[in-house]
């Protein structure tokens, strides 16, 4: 088929671009280039340099699917410029919802689950109580609210996935899952990593080539919402002994101050997906690790 996708040179969206050249579509990447890069775009995608806070029609003639993930992705921003954030989450993903609309374009949404569901008890089904914290999380769950609308409205099958942590090559380091990032590059540097508080606090890590496979999974279906993640926690002190590993380092991590408002414990429950989707995750942490420590360090380091 067809697709477009939205902050296709970015992280996330470069791994989709892959995993739907890789079953034969035909791919238009829109990306304003102002966080992902020319590089990240494979020679048989077709890049356009576009804006998604501006009118996008043009592009979306023909296109049968578009997998929307450019955002605004960074916590500290959104609390910072919360309008900013806005302009992006939320009139950027109506303006995607619009063009869809035009075109009869089905969107997959990239949303968030740990900043949606706030602190979790056990792994946060879909049901479960939103409690957002940031302006980010605000703005997700805005985003997925006008899918959900435009659903009722129009009749559409739009989908919106609520990512767990997102690792692997090409992350950027100021995402939600940006420590992973942080850890393997000062390993790489031979830099002192930092761990902020005591470490205790526990994350739901989920390799970005299995997000890629679950958001074309996700294309399939008529509208909805589904978290992807692993249902497993992981604690920054085991993360990072786990980075050590993979890079083969004896570097002690050092402590800082805890951050203010920073969640202790995060994970989802993936079963719906499971279920709905016939989605898994299929590469383990550690294997995740190294494939991204390979990416950062070379081959057989």
């Amino acid at each position: 088929m067809r697709a477009i996708v939205t902050g296709g040179a970015g992280f996330i969206g470069s791994h989709v671009v892959d995993a739907l050249l890789a079953r034969g579509d035909e791919v238009l990447v829109l990306d304003d280039l102002s966080n992902g890069k020319r590089e990240n775009v494979p020679d048989s995608a077709r890049l356009e340099v576009a804006d998604v806070r501006e009118p996008l029609s043009g592009p979306f003639e023909g296109a049968e699917a578009c997998f929307h993930l450019a955002a605004q992705v960074d916590v500290r921003v959104s609390v910072e410029r919360p309008a900013d954030d806005a302009a992006t989450n939320v009139l950027g993903t109506i303006q995607v919802l619009e063009a869809a609309r035009a075109h009869g374009t089905r969107v997959v949404f990239a949303s968030t689950g740990g900043a949606i569901y706030g602190e979790c008890d056990c792994p946060a089904p879909e049901d479960a109580e939103r409690r957002p914290v940031a302006p980010y999380g605000v703005s997700k769950l805005a985003g997925e609210e006008y899918l959900a609308a435009y659903n009722r409205l129009y009749g559409t099958g739009h989908v919106s996935l609520r990512y767990g942590n997102v690792y692997g090559p090409r992350q950027d380091p100021h995402g939600e899952a940006g420590v992973v990032a942080i850890f393997l590059g000062r390993l790489a540097a031979g830099e002192t990593p930092r761990i902020f508080g005591d470490g205790s606090q526990t994350r739901d890590y989920v390799y970005a080539g299995d997000v890629a496979r679950a958001s074309l999974a996700a294309s399939g279906q008529d509208g909805g919402v589904f978290n992807v993640g692993t249902g497993i926690e992981t604690s920054v002190i085991e993360l990072y002994e786990l980075c050590r590993r993979v890079a083969g380092s004896d570097l002690q991590a050092e402590h800082a101050e805890a951050r203010l408002g920073e969640l202790q414990r995060s994970v989802l429950d993936r079963s719906r997906a499971e279920r709905e989707l016939g989605w898994r995750p299929e590469v383990g942490l550690e294997d995740g690790l190294r494939l991204t420590w390979e990416t950062i360090a070379g081959p057989g380091s």
